[in-house]
């Protein structure tokens, strides 16, 4: 007889129980059942105990049929961001969580770490358990997305994959509206300090900078990649005090931030040596020294946006995968690009 289950011992070649589970994880057979059943009601460290025991005795392939077996829903969303510091996803996570609370729906955050590898295992762990996954500026490959969206609905934030629902904002307006701010400024050469490489909105930003570079006859660089950090932006900031160029747009703001300071600890004025502007219009630009010009799209209305489709998706609709939902983005302009270009 065990002493922390009261259960007998399993008899070899028997099936595991949830009692099997909670005595090789040390935990009570409730905390197992909540695992599997409402995984947001306990630790992500006895969570995870708990599955690496489920594994190990090959429970958990059951456990999972039970949860989302039958037609039954869980009211799970999976919700998967790239960089969880980064201050942008801050008002998509809170538009998603307001469009799934009032349809009782409940989102689980994970953070993938900019890793492809990562945002996949934590995808197929979650796959079993939710409704539904909200994919945020996925590193994954387009086909390992589109079967995912053959398994559960799934809806993509900040990319475009043929075949899935998705939600984007409009980077070639946003970038047309820089180049021709920076332009109208008398500032003719462009450097874009590229943010990673697996990024589609990265792709997509560069795209639309060589076609504005072209249509208004401007010099157009590309510099990088950079990580997506301050860290990132301080490297390009190096890379520019070698190629000076009058105009620089940045990947996102916290690559910005980084740029800015990086410079200012050399004496460079801006913007009366080089403008500066930003994507993501993130709540601190407004505190820096100068403010930060940025490109911004409305991130509350994409997570809302997103969660709606997909629960809609959840409840039998069909998606329009072949075009996705287009949101509009503006230019922020403040100080760090907001004076004509002073000649040496």
């Amino acid at each position: 007889m065990s002493a922390d289950s009261g259960e007998s011992p399993r008899t070899p070649g028997a099936a595991p129980t949830i009692y099997d589970v909670a005595r090789r994880a040390g935990v009570a057979p409730s905390t197992v059942s909540r695992t599997f059943a409402r995984p947001g009601r306990v630790s992500f460290d006895t969570a995870e105990r708990v599955r690496a025991a489920a594994e190990a005795l090959g429970y958990r392939t059951r456990s999972v049929a039970r949860t989302g077996g039958e037609g039954r829903r869980s009211n799970l969303i999976a919700l998967l961001l790239a960089d969880i510091s980064n201050p942008v996803f801050f008002e998509l996570i809170r538009g998603a969580e307001a469009a799934a609370t009032e349809a009782g729906y409940t989102v689980l955050l994970n953070h993938t770490r900019e890793s492809d590898q990562l945002e996949r295992s934590i995808a197929e762990r979650a796959l079993p358990l939710v409704d539904g996954v909200l994919l945020t500026s996925s590193r994954m490959s387009d086909s390992a997305i589109r079967m995912m969206a053959k398994q559960k609905p799934t809806v993509i934030v900040n990319r475009a994959v043929n075949g899935v629902a998705s939600v984007v904002a409009d980077n070639a307006r946003g970038m047309r509206r820089a180049a021709e701010h920076l332009a109208s400024s008398g500032r003719r050469t462009i450097m874009y300090a590229s943010g990673p490489e697996a990024s589609w909105s990265n792709g997509m930003r560069w795209r639309a900078l060589r076609e504005a570079g072209l249509e208004l006859e401007l010099k157009v660089y590309h510099a990088g990649p950079f990580e997506p950090t301050v860290k990132g932006g301080a490297l390009a900031a190096q890379r520019w005090l070698s190629h000076r160029v009058p105009a620089v747009v940045l990947y996102n703001d916290l690559m910005a931030m980084g740029f800015a300071h990086e410079l200012q600890k050399h004496h460079v004025r801006i913007p009366q040596d080089v403008a500066v502007v930003g994507f993501d219009n993130v709540q601190e630009l407004d505190l820096m020294n100068p403010p930060l010009s940025s490109v911004a799209a409305p991130m509350y209305t994409m997570g809302r946006t997103a969660v709606t489709n997909l629960l809609a998706m959840i409840r039998g609709a069909a998606h329009t995968a072949a075009k996705p939902v287009l949101v509009p983005t503006s230019l922020v302009v403040r100080t760090s690009s907001d004076l004509p270009l002073v000649e040496p």
